[in-house]
C-alpha cells in the first residue's frame, strides 16, 4: 500500500500545483506521516506549505488554537468539533489555502477518553468552508492503521478539491 499511496500524494500535488494552492497539514495520530508524505512528492515545494504536530491536548491548544471546551468534551480529542478546529488552526496559522487535519487512535490501546483503536477523525479547511469525516478503521497493528488514515486523509482531499473547483465554476 505504501506504493499506492505515494502515488496518490504524487496527484494530489500535481493537483494542487495546478491549482496553484497551498497545503498545510495538522497532525495527531499520525505525527507527521502526511506532510512528509507529501513532501516526498516531485513538486512538493511549490504546494507544501507546513505542517503541526499535535499529539497532546495541550499542543492542539497551544499550537492550533483548539478550545479547551472541545476538547473536555465526550471522546477528548477525537472527536468532528476537534478535527474542524485543528484544520481551521492550521489554516490561520499558515499561509496554506487549505488544511486537513487528523486526530484519532491507531493503537495500540484505546486512548485516555475511552476512544476505541481504529476511531479516526478527518477535516479539510478552506476559506471556502469545511469537509469532515469519522472512519471506524477497526482494530489492526499501528502500520496498517496508519496507512488507512494517511489512504482516508488523501481520499477526503481529494474531495475537497472537487469541491472548491465546483464552488470556483472550474
Amino acid at each position: 500500500m505504501a506504493g499506492a499511496l505515494a502515488l496518490r500524494a504524487e496527484e494530489l500535488v500535481a493537483r494542487l500545483e495546478q491549482r496553484g494552492l497551498l497545503i498545510a497539514t495538522a497532525e495527531s495520530c499520525t505525527a507527521g506521516r502526511l506532510a512528509a508524505l507529501l513532501a516526498d512528492a516531485p513538486g512538493a515545494s511549490a504546494v507544501l506549505d507546513g505542517g503541526f504536530i499535535t499529539y497532546t491536548k495541550q499542543a492542539k491548544q497551544v499550537l492550533l488554537g483548539v478550545p479547551e471546551e472541545s476538547l473536555s468534551t465526550p471522546g477528548g480529542a477525537v472527536t468532528p468539533d476537534v478535527a474542524r478546529a485543528m484544520a481551521a488552526g492550521a489554516l490561520s496559522r499558515s499561509n496554506a489555502t487549505l488544511a486537513v487535519a487528523l486526530t484519532g487512535v491507531l493503537g495500540p490501546a484505546c486512548d485516555e477518553d475511552d476512544n476505541p483503536v481504529g476511531r479516526l477523525d478527518i477535516a479539510c479547511a478552506w476559506e471556502g468552508g469545511t469537509r469532515h469525516r469519522r472512519h471506524e478503521l477497526g482494530e489492526a497493528e499501528h502500520d496498517r492503521l496508519t496507512e488507512k488514515a494517511l489512504d482516508a486523509a488523501l481520499t477526503l482531499l481529494d474531495e475537497t478539491l472537487d469541491t472548491m473547483a465546483a464552488s470556483r465554476g472550474r
